[in-house]
């Protein structure tokens, strides 16, 4: 459903989020250890999600990733800015005609998925996984 890349930065995204809201800013390493993903993949995906400022950063000894408090940062947020909108938007058998005039074979019972699937990631703020994580309720990595 999504691109190895959201499915990366998502996870980035709630790990870095989990870690702010302990105060801690963290580095690219860190975020890979702790998602089990390739480093240098990593930075490439939190240096553009930083561009279109879902998240934020400081250089020097200090520094790493963080994402602010008051944050309202949602899925469907970072699913746009790696993925673009075509979840929310296309058919599910990638026709370019395909429309409520002119349905494939799937339109409507896809349309239904498509509509549940973007309120989910509309509605998940990443300030919401936090406690999950915490508690152990959730996880991103598999030990």
């Amino acid at each position: 459903m999504f691109s190895k890349t959201c499915e990366y930065g998502i996870r980035a995204m709630i790990f870095i989020s989990q870690k702010s809201s302990e105060g801690v800013k963290v580095g690219v390493k860190e975020v890979s250890k702790g998602i089990d993903s390739p480093e240098h993949f990593i930075a490439k995906i939190l240096q553009d999600l930083g561009r279109k400022n879902l998240v934020m950063s400081f250089k020097g000894p200090n520094g790493g990733f963080f994402i602010e408090k008051d944050s309202t940062v949602t899925l469907a947020d970072i699913v746009k800015a790696i993925d673009g909108d075509k979840l929310f938007n296309n058919c599910g058998l990638g026709l370019g005609y395909c429309s409520e005039e002119r349905p494939c074979p799937i339109h409507h019972d896809f349309k239904k998925i498509r509509n549940d699937i973007s309120l989910m990631l509309h509605s998940s703020k990443l300030s919401e996984f936090s406690e999950l994580l915490k508690e152990n309720l959730t996880y991103l990595k598999l030990f």
